[in-house]
C-alpha cells in the first residue's frame, strides 16, 4: 500500500488535524504569554538614597510606588563595584571570578563566544534593545551589544564616552548618530542633553514592540558624573535653592529625581499600551554607593548612600572596594498579579542570578556555565522553593571577597592577610575576627581560591572607532593625536 494513503484509525485523523491547525496558535499563545522585560539600571545610585530604601534627601515617588506594588530586596549585590565589571556580570549570570570583564577601563569586551541575557532570550521571539550606557565592549571589539541579542543599542558604548551628558554623537549599533552642535562640554548645556534622547528611544522601542515580547535593558547613566542636568529640567527646581547642600550634591539629587520621572513615565507608557499585568519591571543601582558630597556634618556624603539616614547605622566601604558598601545596591521588582505588592525580602542576592530568574519566567533555556541562581520563587511568593547561594564571591584590582550566610571575608587589595566579619553581630564590618575564627576563615578563602579562574577577555578587530570614542567626551573625536588620559591628567592640575 501506498504510505501516502494508509488510512487512519478511528478518531487519529480527526485528532491529527486538529493538532496540525492548532499549532501555529499554540505557539503563538506561549508567545504572547512569555512577559515583557524591562530592566532598569541607574549608574551609581546608593544603597540607601532612594525613599523606598530609606532616602530622605531625594525624592523618589515613582520608584517608592514600583517598590510598593512589588517586592524590595534588602540584600541585593552588584556583580562587582565598578562600572564595566558589574555590567557583564549582569547581561552573563556569571560571578567576577569567571567574568571576561574584571577590569573597568571602559570598553573591555566581552568575548564573541559569550551568552547574554539578549541572546538567551532571541530564540524566544523576544525584541531585544537596549538604551543607555553599554561598558561590555567598544565599537571594534568582539563585545559590541548587536552582535550579543541586541536588536538595537543606542547610546554610548564605552565608559569614556558616557562621561559627558553633551556628546557629539551618539551610537546606535555601531554606528554613529551625529548630535548638532554637542562638543562633549558639560558647561555648555547646549542642544540636546543625551539622556533625554536616550529615554525618548526606549520609549520607542517598547511602543515599536507592544504586540510581541520584548526585553528592554535600559542601564541610564545618570546619576553618574558629570553631574549636570538643564537648568529646565523640572527635576532642578526641587534642589536649586538647596544651599546647604554643595552645588554637585544638588545636581546629582535633580538627575536622581530625573530618572525616577523617566521611570514614572515608563510605568504609565506600559498600562497606556495595556501592557502591565505581563510585565516585569525591574530597577537597581549598578555598584555601592560613591559617598559623594562629603562634608563636616555629613562623613559619608550629604546623602547618605551607605549610611542609615534614620539610625546611622553604616555599610563600610564604596564604591571601588570590596566592602558592603561597595557592592550593596536599591533593588525592587513589579509584575501585577505575580509579585505581592509590599513585599519584601532578605534573600541574599546579586546580579549573576538576573539571567537565571529571566530564564525561568520566559521560558528560556539557561546557557552553561551561569553562576547565578534563579530568584523567581521567591518573587512569586513561593520562598519555601528558592535555592540558596551556598556563597557569593567578588574579585576586582585586586581585592577579592566572599560571603557565606552571614560570614564574610575580604582580602584588599596589597593586603598580607584576609579579614573576617562575622555579620550577624557586625554588620558595619569593624571588628576584624580572623585570627579568632581561623577554620571558618580557611574554608571561605579555599572556596574564594575555587572560584577564581584565569580571565579571559574578548578582543578588538580595530580600536580606531574605540578610540575616537573615548575622545568624543571632550570633542576631540577627529584628532587622533589627543589621548582622554592626558587630557584628565591636565584637568586634575588646574588650579
Amino acid at each position: 500500500m501506498n504510505p501516502s494513503r494508509r488510512s487512519c484509525l478511528p478518531g487519529v485523523c480527526l485528532a491529527i488535524a486538529l493538532a496540525v491547525s492548532l499549532a501555529p496558535r499554540a505557539s503563538a499563545a506561549a508567545a504572547s504569554a512569555r512577559p515583557n522585560i524591562i530592566h532598569i539600571v541607574a549608574d551609581e545610585l546608593g544603597y540607601y538614597e532612594p525613599g523606598f530604601m530609606g532616602g530622605r534627601n531625594i525624592r523618589t515617588p515613582h520608584l517608592d510606588r514600583l517598590a510598593a506594588e512589588g517586592m524590595v530586596f534588602r540584600h541585593m549585590f552588584a556583580g562587582s563595584s565598578v562600572c564595566a565589571p558589574t555590567r557583564g556580570c549582569l547581561m552573563t549570570g556569571k560571578h567576577a571570578g569567571h567574568a571576561s570583564i574584571r577590569a573597568n577601563g571602559g570598553g573591555t569586551p566581552l568575548r564573541a563566544d559569550e551568552t547574554t541575557i539578549a541572546a538567551m532570550l532571541k530564540p524566544l521571539g523576544y525584541a531585544t534593545g537596549g538604551f543607555g550606557k553599554w561598558g561590555c565592549g567598544g565599537r571594534g571589539s568582539t563585545g559590541v551589544p548587536e552582535h550579543h541579542g541586541f536588536d538595537v543599542f543606542y547610546g554610548y558604548y564605552d565608559q569614556v564616552h558616557a562621561h559627558t551628558y553633551y556628546p557629539p554623537y551618539l551610537i546606535r549599533n555601531s554606528t554613529e548618530v551625529p548630535i548638532a552642535g554637542n562638543d562633549g562640554s558639560d558647561r555648555n548645556h547646549a542642544p540636546a542633553y543625551a539622556q533625554y534622547l536616550i529615554h525618548d528611544a526606549a520609549k520607542q522601542f517598547i511602543r515599536d514592540h507592544a504586540r510581541r515580547p520584548f526585553f528592554a535593558y535600559l542601564p541610564y547613566t545618570p546619576p553618574h558624573g558629570n553631574f549636570t542636568i538643564p537648568d529646565s529640567d523640572p527635576a532642578w527646581a526641587l534642589y536649586r535653592d538647596r544651599t546647604d547642600w554643595p552645588m554637585e550634591a544638588r545636581r546629582y539629587a535633580a538627575m536622581v529625581t530625573m530618572v525616577d520621572r523617566q521611570v514614572g513615565e515608563i510605568l504609565a507608557l506600559i498600562k497606556e499600551l495595556g501592557l502591565d499585568a505581563q510585565t516585569l519591571v525591574s530597577f537597581s543601582g549598578d555598584n555601592g554607593g560613591n559617598d559623594y558630597f562629603v562634608t563636616p556634618q555629613h562623613n559619608r556624603g550629604v546623602h547618605s548612600a551607605n549610611k542609615h539616614p534614620a539610625t546611622g547605622a553604616e555599610w563600610r566601604g564604596r564604591k571601588g572596594n570590596l566592602y558592603e558598601g561597595g557592592l550593596r545596591v536599591p533593588f525592587a521588582a513589579r509584575w501585577p498579579g505575580k509579585i505581592p505588592p509590599g513585599s519584601r525580602t532578605d534573600l541574599l542576592a546579586y546580579f549573576p542570578d538576573i539571567m537565571p530568574t529571566l530564564a525561568a519566567a520566559t521560558g528560556a533555556t539557561l546557557p552553561a556555565g551561569v553562576d547565578g541562581v534563579s530568584l523567581l520563587p521567591t518573587l512569586l511568593g513561593r520562598p519555601g522553593e528558592q535555592k540558596i547561594h551556598d556563597y557569593l564571591y567578588w574579585e576586582i584590582n585586586g581585592w577579592t571577597a566572599i560571603r557565606q550566610g552571614t560570614w564574610r571575608a575580604v582580602k584588599p587589595a596589597n593586603a598580607r592577610g584576609w579579614e573576617l566579619y562575622d555579620l550577624a553581630d557586625d554588620p558595619s564590618e569593624s571588628r576584624d575576627v580572623a585570627a579568632a575564627q581561623p577554620a571558618v576563615l580557611a574554608k571561605l578563602t579555599a572556596l574564594a581560591a575555587a572560584a577564581h579562574e584565569p580571565v579571559r577577555e574578548g578582543t578588538f578587530a580595530r580600536t580606531d572607532l574605540h578610540e575616537r570614542d573615548r575622545r568624543a567626551k571632550f570633542g576631540k573625536q577627529d584628532d587622533p593625536a589627543f589621548t582622554p588620559g592626558a587630557a584628565k591628567k591636565a584637568a586634575k592640575k588646574k588650579p
